[in-house]
């Protein structure tokens, strides 16, 4: 029998469980893990019951570390509380996995294993598929060295004091076998593709000014200046004593409507360009894809967030600073 593996989040963050959930599926496959989470809970289930019965027969707790996280008491009081709990026991390993930026290294999650690696938020993955890969690969490495010795101690004793007797009162519910697997397909329409483009547009407009006013502020020598040209163009430009070194235009929507245009120099008015991210999909999410022009970039079948998007072309705009 596998790994029993819990997975505590929040809800707000039920769209990169279920894309966790697709890379688990060889773990699964293999036989490797049984995974659980609240959207397994029967109805007629005793919520607090039961979350605290899987907690303590878990043999991996995975922890899906993000804002809404933090902020959650139950998350993080209880079932983070009940987690280390385990993971101090020995009888359960604990594995926080950082989904989005968040002030996790100020809690005592820092003193364990965390992923990806170097605790790198998944969404500022330039590929997310990427970072999920990794999580997967120190999931699987974490239970092939996983050696479960007996039962683990069953002790439903972490729910609050306040909710102690419902707890114990609560009959056991019937043991029902049901698949995690209920996934669909997600259809995204034409109003979809053309918002996240936008969305991806302003995002990369104030990825942009806001990086351009960290540089000039860290770097003597260095001035920035950003521009908006309009709704659907925006300049960035970089001087290293008052010689400009470095400039870039980035627009929306200029070629097809449907893509995002780079050209590596500060110019508006041309209609050239050297690199052009596209909206695509997969069975789960949307996603940029490179054309894949400049030598070194990402792959054209490359699937970037927003945030690995901007990373992406602000390296093509800096990178003549770094190699110089």
């Amino acid at each position: 029998m596998g790994a029993r593996v819990f997975i505590s989040y929040s809800h707000a963050d039920e769209g990169l469980r279920d894309e966790l959930e697709v890379h688990l599926a060889m773990l699964k496959r293999q036989g490797l893990v049984d995974v659980w989470h609240d959207r397994r809970l029967l109805a007629g289930d005793h919520l607090d019951w039961t979350i605290s019965k899987e907690l303590d027969e878990s043999d991996v707790i995975l922890l899906l570390v993000s804002p809404n996280f933090l902020a959650s008491d139950y998350c993080y009081k209880i079932e983070k509380g009940r987690a280390l709990e385990r993971h101090h026991e020995g009888t359960a390993r604990l594995i926080s996995v950082i989904l989005r930026p968040c002030d996790w290294t100020n809690t005592d999650l820092a003193q364990f294993l965390v992923t990806p690696t170097d605790g790198k938020p998944l969404t500022q993955w330039p590929d997310r598929d990427e970072a999920f890969l990794d999580v997967t690969r120190q999931i699987r490495r974490a239970i092939e060295a996983l050696e479960v010795a007996g039962e683990p101690n069953v002790v439903h004793n972490f729910i609050e004091a306040a909710e102690t007797e419902i707890v114990e009162e609560a009959p056991e519910p019937p043991a029902m076998p049901r698949s995690s697997n209920l996934r669909l397909k997600k259809e995204f329409s034409q109003a979809d593709r053309d918002t996240f483009l936008f969305e991806t547009f302003n995002f990369l407009a104030k990825f942009f000014k806001g990086s351009l006013e960290e540089l000039q502020a860290r770097n003597e020598g260095i001035e920035t200046r950003f521009r908006r040209v309009n709704g659907d163009c925006f300049t960035a430009t970089i001087y290293r004593h008052g010689a400009k070194v470095a400039g870039g235009t980035v627009r929306v929507g200029s070629i097809t409507g449907t893509e995002i245009t780079w050209l590596a120099e500060d110019n508006p008015s041309s209609g050239s360009y050297n690199e052009s991210l596209s909206v695509g999909n997969d069975d789960q999410k949307l996603f940029l894809s490179p054309m894949g022009m400049p030598f070194g970039g990402p792959a054209r079948d490359a699937s970037l967030t927003q945030e690995g998007a901007a990373e992406y072309l602000w390296e093509l705009l800096i990178s003549p600073l770094q190699g110089s």
